[in-house]
């Protein structure tokens, strides 16, 4: 059963309601009473019309922060957020043929061009309200592969992992974890079948690698919905689903959202 922000604890704060794992990559997601005004170091956040707000902390985020706000009655308050540093996976492959390296030239142009159709789909903050209930994991499997974690192949540091990968096999159901919209079903170079679902607030999950997608753009889902199958098309080594969370520009850990699995 999805829970609601606003029955999570309360903080010490009084009329902040703040849910969040103070650590690198996490999503917060905050309450304040209609009206309001919110702040995180300065730069004010969006905040819905029932006082709903998010914001998160990306790879690398410094650890510490300041949240702060006006109520309607003109009374202020802050709170001081401090992470946790997290330790990352980095592996070292050398002696790799040039190709497995970097993207040969003729592939460059699709490239670019998905990396356009993917920030069309995330382009517009909608108010849906589905980021502040609680998410479920998209798949039954393993987790196989971690948000953070990043190769040097050749020296070469590549990006790093951004999601979390649940291993299983080719044609194991892919489900909402929790409601949105579709914004994107496509086949891309890097990822093949690719789903993007809006939260809301300008939070996305994107699925990854999918054999099947059973979506189209547009399409509303319900937390728990069918939405694909893994698989292993893009540039996948092996069946999996690779999913993955956005804060806007920002790359957050969908595995904090959702109880641990090993």
């Amino acid at each position: 059963m999805q829970q609601s922000l606003a029955a999570s604890e309360a903080s010490e704060a009084g009329a902040l309601v703040l849910n969040g794992k103070f650590t690198q990559g996490s999503l917060f997601r905050g309450q304040l009473p209609p009206g309001s005004q919110v702040t995180l170091n300065g730069e004010a956040l969006k905040l819905n019309a029932q006082g709903k707000f998010v914001f998160g902390f990306a790879r690398e985020s410094a650890l510490n922060h300041t949240l702060s706000w006006t109520l309607p009655d003109g009374t202020t308050g802050s709170r001081d957020i401090e992470l946790e540093k997290r330790q990352y996976n980095i592996q070292r492959i050398d002696g790799l043929k040039s190709s497995m390296v970097s993207p040969p030239e003729e592939t460059l142009k699709r490239i670019r061009r998905d990396s356009t159709v993917v920030a069309n789909a995330r382009g517009n903050i909608s108010d849906l309200d589905a980021v502040f209930t609680g998410f479920i994991w998209p798949a039954e499997g393993p987790v196989t592969g971690v948000y953070g974690s990043q190769r040097v192949l050749n020296g070469i540091p590549k990006a790093p992992h951004y999601g979390v990968d649940v291993g299983a096999p080719t044609g194991t159901p892919v489900i909402a974890p929790a409601a949105g919209v579709v914004k994107l079903s496509d086949d891309l170079y890097y990822s093949g079948n690719t789903v993007i679902l809006d939260h809301g607030m300008g939070v996305f999950s994107t699925f990854l690698h999918l054999d099947s997608s059973k979506v189209k753009a547009g399409d509303v889902v319900a937390q728990g919905d069918a939405i694909g199958t893994i698989g292993a098309t893009g540039r996948a080594t092996g069946p999996h689903l690779d999913w993955r969370l956005n804060l806007g520009k920002t790359r957050l850990d969908p595995a904090l959202l959702v109880p641990p699995r090993h």
